[in-house]
């Protein structure tokens, strides 16, 4: 029997207070990966102390986790920022 892949879309928070958003199927590996500053890790992320997970969101296919980095990617900081805090009213009007 097959064990079933999740997906995650992941925002990082960095020490500079940017947003990073990602998408993998192993988010403690990926994780590792950043920290570690290793070749696999996001060029973007190498210039930063640190991070933290601030939001994830989990799929059942990567081309739906794909489709959402895509789409939050163009969103204005300002509606990243309302997603991260959870504030769904101040989401709907941006």
């Amino acid at each position: 029997m097959s064990r079933k892949i999740t997906y995650f879309l992941y925002i990082l928070r960095t020490s500079s207070n940017t947003l990073y958003i990602g998408q993998t199927n192993n988010l403690a590996n990926r994780l590792k990966e950043h920290n570690n500053k290793s070749d696999k890790s996001a060029k973007y992320l190498k210039y930063f102390k640190s991070f933290c997970v601030v939001y994830t969101e989990q799929y059942s296919t990567r081309k739906e986790a794909m489709q959402r980095e895509i789409q939050l990617k163009k969103w204005s900081r300002a509606k990243k920022e309302a997603l991260v805090a959870g504030n769904q009213i101040h989401l709907k009007k941006l």
